[in-house]
């Protein structure tokens, strides 16, 4: 008999496994590429820039395919569990608070302090971390590197590395690999490379195109109708009007029909760079969302708290850019704050008259939302405060969005506490965008998850790893379909589950939405009932 007390009679293993000696060499040559990063950041002089930023880079993406490859290829397709609750990083040991503390604290230096990162002040040239990312910025854009540059270049490279990890972890469903895929190639082109491209061309005095994420659309680029935004897009001609017009389309027109026809996930599991990091870097942290109901209704208070106050920053931004004279302006102040009104006030309307049983006691919180919106709006323009919202300057309000809900929730909490709290945290609790289009996924989308309660084996598998904290398990036991405004889509609930209960599907709106209804064998009516889902 074995005197060790961790043995186990277990037919699954439970503990984690131990790294072979393939899976110790990559971490180690991962670790040679964060250490000449780390070199750069106490300011060693290197011979070659690109030299070692490309030995730098490729020691981390070499390193991390090869622990991949041995991690996950040497054992036939399926469901890997791998005893990630065993783990020291993915169940909230000391790992797992050392990586959330050094992410944390990156996030902090990168948003605050980056000086200390190498960053340059008044043209002088640049030193540290920023300054081994100069030859590839001057080779895409022209211009020397950025803080914002070294972190685009890092966010990039993990959705790729960890991207294709992740598709060998689920080699064995389709859909997690089109989808990975599909975020891997936004974020290099749409994300990364396209914007460095647009920046090179305001080299020439016909452009002065703002940098920016051009996948990324109102509220979560809430910085899109900003006075420098606009001002650069108007003055870069035909291709910034172009630009322009795209963003606004997108918000009215692009995005509420893919919602209606895919739900949310057309964007949050298949566009998004946030979601796309949370869903490759992050995999190995989905569990850790909280399933409590308390966080439920903390999710829901919070996400459209931000939403609120998204609208009325834009609001406030937009309308102080905008005059009072018709013959100076298209759009004067007046027609403008009318303009909304009117669209806030059709909306609530409209899902008052077709939704308001679906929505319960929600339509009293939504009714509030509204007429505070509506309040400020008022306030603003016939209070003769032109520049103000609740007495609050417009510029103030978007400085106060873009430190606490921009930098701090987004960045410094929703990635740095990845490791604590979950891959989603930013998703889940903050993303104004995810709020807007969850709204439309639960009023107006074909989108759903069905279930086949008849085959759940009440696993759990599908709660457990659902990183949006809904209790898939309830909805499966009793073969009802999943319609919830934060379900992202992402579709792991279904390629855990080993029964085949769980599909992703849109279809029509009718029977979308079954209320605590349970499938009984004696129930006089159930092959309509079934005929409805």
């Amino acid at each position: 008999m074995s005197n060790k007390l961790n043995d186990s009679m277990s037919l699954a293993k439970p503990e984690a496994n131990n790294l072979s000696s393939k899976q110790k060499i990559a971490v180690v040559i991962g670790i040679i590429g964060l250490f000449i990063m780390g070199l750069a950041i106490f300011n060693t002089n290197f011979p070659n820039k690109t030299l070692f930023l490309s030995l730098s880079i490729g020691a981390i993406v070499v390193g991390t395919i090869l622990f991949a490859n041995d991690a996950y290829l040497t054992k036939l397709e399926g469901i890997k569990n791998d005893g990630v609750w065993f783990k020291s990083i993915s169940s909230r040991g000391m790992l797992g608070w050392v990586t959330g503390v050094f992410l944390t604290g990156f996030y902090i230096v990168l948003y605050f302090y980056p000086q200390y990162l190498g960053q340059s002040a008044n043209g002088e040239p640049n030193t540290g971390l920023i300054s081994l990312f100069d030859p590839l910025s001057n080779i895409l854009s022209g211009n020397p590197a950025s803080q914002w540059f070294v972190y685009g270049t890092l966010y990039t490279v993990a959705i790729l590395v960890f991207g294709y990890k992740f598709m060998l972890k689920y080699r064995h469903n389709r859909y997690e690999q089109l989808r990975t895929a599909s975020v891997m190639f936004f974020q290099l082109g749409f994300a990364f490379l396209i914007p460095e491209f647009m920046s090179r061309l305001n080299t020439s005095p016909d452009y002065n195109l703002p940098y920016y994420d051009l996948k990324s659309m109102w509220p979560l680029n809430y910085y899109l109708f900003d006075s420098w935004s606009i001002n650069g897009l108007l003055s870069s001609g035909s291709l910034g009007l172009l630009m322009l017009l795209f963003g606004i389309v997108s918000i009215f027109v692009v995005s509420p029909i893919l919602t209606y026809k895919y739900g949310k996930r057309w964007y949050c599991s298949w566009v998004c760079g946030c979601g796309g990091l949370a869903e490759t870097a992050g995999d190995s942290f989905r569990q850790l969302s909280s399933k409590k109901l308390s966080a439920w209704k903390l999710e829901r208070w919070l996400i459209h708290t931000v939403l609120v106050f998204s609208v009325l920053m834009t609001t406030a931004v937009i309308y102080t850019y905008l005059g009072s004279d018709p013959n100076k302006f298209w759009l004067t102040r007046g027609a403008f704050v009318l303009s909304v009104g009117i669209l806030l006030t059709v909306v609530f309307a409209v899902i008052m008259i077709f939704k308001r049983k679906e929505l319960g006691k929600d339509a009293r919180y939504g009714a509030i939302g509204y007429f505070v919106v509506i309040a400020a709006l008022f306030i603003m323009h016939y209070t003769g405060a032109s520049d103000k919202i609740f007495f609050i300057k417009a510029s103030s309000l978007r400085s106060a969005y873009g430190l606490y809900i921009g930098s701090i929730f987004s960045g410094v909490i929703g990635t740095g506490f990845y490791p604590i709290l979950g891959n989603r945290v930013w998703c889940r609790f903050g993303c104004p965008m995810a709020a807007v289009l969850g709204f439309q996924q639960r009023m107006f989308s074909k989108f759903r998850i069905t279930t086949n309660g008849g085959q759940c084996i009440s696993c759990g598998n599908c709660s457990t790893y659902c990183e949006m904290g809904i209790d898939v398990r309830a909805y499966a036991q009793k073969g009802e379909n999943i319609v919830r405004s934060s379900c992202v889509g992402c579709g792991v609930c279904s390629a855990v589950c080993p029964r085949g209960v769980l599909k992703l599907e849109n279809d029509t709106m009718e029977g979308r939405i079954n209320s605590n209804e349970i499938l009984l064998g004696n129930d006089v009516d159930l092959m309509d009932l079934i005929n409805k889902k």
